[in-house]
């Protein structure tokens, strides 16, 4: 080849470079015009999630990984076909990681990964300023049934059956500040299943890591609950980074 003919084919596989490597930049696969590496980091976590419950607001529970005992908890509303993040806040999770929901046994302290509706919210304090979300205040004989044996598994119960055993149980007055403002999480709520686990709420921090709900800061809870809006259908995704329990999977 001549040395005129090689500078010019050199040239234009430069060129030919350069223009893939600004497709790239921008987000688009050369020669494919969809989102490549840097569209994606563009999503937003909802968008990048398999489902997100139907409605227009979202909470996200992320952790880094099973074992972990902490996170970031974000919601969301979706505004013109948008997700736009509403707030923030750092997270705790169960001393036991994190596990597939359905997976999930009762008395392993793990939070359950999945997408779930959030039926109401309860709390010994009064209900923050701007609550939409049907509250139930916690009195002396507020109980949540954890006992399998019971016929008010995974419920709420005002005064104690005798079919559910305290022991088994959480006198929901005994747990300040965590159940100062709380929301139920669905997992294994609507048609519970013996063993798989009760009482999973999002919930104000304890001393440490929970026993199986997701916890965040009395402000952010304070925040959530009067942000949240039944009428936007609300649910909460629970997961991780990556995996087989990644968060967008859900």
């Amino acid at each position: 080849m001549r040395p005129a003919l090689a500078l010019g084919s050199a040239l234009l596989l430069l060129a030919a470079g350069a223009v893939a490597a600004a497709g790239t930049a921008t987000g688009t696969a050369a020669g494919t015009g969809r989102p490549g590496v840097g569209g994606e980091q563009r999503r937003t976590l909802p968008e990048r999630m398999d489902d997100t419950g139907g409605g227009s607001q979202l909470i996200t529970a992320r952790a880094a990984g099973i074992r972990s005992t902490t996170g970031t908890v974000t919601w969301w509303d979706r505004h013109r076909g948008r997700w736009v993040r509403a707030g923030s806040a750092s997270a705790r999770f169960g001393s036991g990681g994190l596990v597939e929901g359905v997976l999930r046994r009762q008395g392993t302290s793990t939070t359950p990964t999945g997408l779930y509706d959030l039926p109401f919210a309860f709390g010994i304090a009064a209900a923050p300023s701007g609550t939409r979300v049907a509250h139930r205040p916690v009195t002396r004989d507020s109980w949540w049934c954890q006992d399998n044996r019971s016929l008010s598994y995974n419920r709420w119960v005002e005064g104690l059956p005798r079919h559910c055993r305290a022991a088994e149980s959480e006198r929901l007055v005994s747990y300040d500040p965590q159940y100062r403002h709380a929301l139920v999480i669905g997992f294994n709520y609507h048609r519970p299943v013996r063993g798989r686990g009760a009482g999973i709420f999002l919930h104000v921090h304890g001393e440490g890591s929970t026993a199986g709900c997701v916890s965040v800061s009395e402000d952010a809870m304070a925040r959530i609950l009067a942000w949240v809006r039944p009428h936007r259908n609300p649910h909460i995704a629970i997961g991780t980074d990556g995996g087989p329990t990644a968060i967008t999977r859900y």
